[in-house]
């Protein structure tokens, strides 16, 4: 419980410096005045209004979703560096995404979405099914495996399109970049939907993930429907990670590091696993956003970007570490 509350301060007070820090410094009685007392004649309030709000709204959902996506993953797979990165679910999102460009000519979020989607379940589909070929079944290791595999040949199919397509390239380069400020207020209410209803399913599925991490067997034994358990958690992972995809593009080790910190504060009860994961996965985006803002000014650089670059070291400790080889 403390664990949570501290989660929840945490998310507000990166909420606030999303609203107050970036290009231009906005003073915290400005931001309050744009949100109970907006005056649009007051080119502060419009940074706030027009910029920072948006941009927050866009980090809070995605990282929400990526946060609880990653949870999941690592839950139903038994699987440490499970993240919708590193297993392909991102790449076979982005993939479909440029197809939908290049192909169809789709340049809205909401058209995104659906491409994105369709590219999420794909990935996921061929990742279980190649993870569980052979003896042993989905070990962890087989997973990992055929997701960097997948994630591999993907991403160069990826790059075989945008070289050969200037345009698609054109309009890819800006939404791969995993930024909070390439779309606005009324795209991401328009995903928050998808999101609401993944997270929905993420809830429900917090006593099942317990039950699954005690082994099939067992969790059969306690009378918990395994294959509808999956199908729950590969719903809400499409859904998730379909979205975020397309609402900010391909960001990865979000799923990754967030699960990874809400077990360090709750325990491997995954009710309480998913419920910190829904608080830390957008207070690290939006975290990521605002030093991006911060380190290269006047200029910023992605959140994406930041993220990766503090991702690597969470990577690299969690290989090294002996206590992160099982859930």
């Amino acid at each position: 419980m403390a664990g949570l509350l501290g989660a929840a301060v945490l998310l507000v007070l990166v909420i606030i410096a999303s609203l107050v820090v970036g290009a231009r410094d906005v003073p915290f009685g400005t931001v309050l005045d744009a949100l109970f007392r907006p005056d649009p004649a007051v080119t502060d309030q419009l940074v706030v209004l027009d910029l920072r709000i948006p941009r927050t709204v866009v980090g809070l959902l995605a990282g929400l979703a990526l946060g609880l996506a990653g949870a999941l993953m690592q839950g139903v797979t038994r699987n440490p560096l499970a993240d919708p990165g590193l297993l392909g679910v991102n790449a076979g999102a982005s993939l479909f995404v440029v197809g939908g460009i290049a192909v169809f000519g789709v340049t809205s979020a909401l058209g995104y979405v659906w491409f994105a989607f369709v590219g999420a379940a794909v990935a996921a589909s061929v990742v279980y099914v190649i993870g569980s070929l052979g003896r042993g079944g989905a070990t962890p290791v087989k997973l990992t495996l055929a997701g960097t595999a997948l994630t591999a040949a993907l991403t160069s199919l990826i790059t075989i399109v945008l070289l050969s397509d200037p345009a698609t390239f054109d309009r890819y380069r800006f939404w791969s970049a995993g930024s909070l400020s390439a779309r606005g207020l009324d795209t991401a209410l328009q995903l928050a939907p998808f999101i609401l209803v993944g997270a929905i399913l993420a809830a429900t599925a917090g006593r099942m993930l317990n039950a699954l991490a005690l082994g099939d067997d067992l969790a059969r034994g306690l009378g918990q429907n395994v294959v509808a358990a999956r199908i729950i958690c590969f719903v809400a992972v499409v859904l998730l990670c379909g979205s975020a995809t397309a609402l900010a593009g391909p960001i990865v080790f979000v799923g990754l590091a967030v699960p990874h910190l809400a077990r360090w504060f709750a325990g491997p009860d995954y009710r309480w696993t998913l419920a910190l994961s829904a608080l830390l996965g957008p207070a690290l985006l939006l975290l990521a956003d605002v030093i991006g803002r911060v380190i290269a000014r006047p200029g910023e650089i992605e959140a994406g970007l930041v993220v990766a670059f503090l991702g690597a070291p969470v990577l690299i400790a969690l290989v090294r570490g002996t206590k992160a080889v099982g859930l």
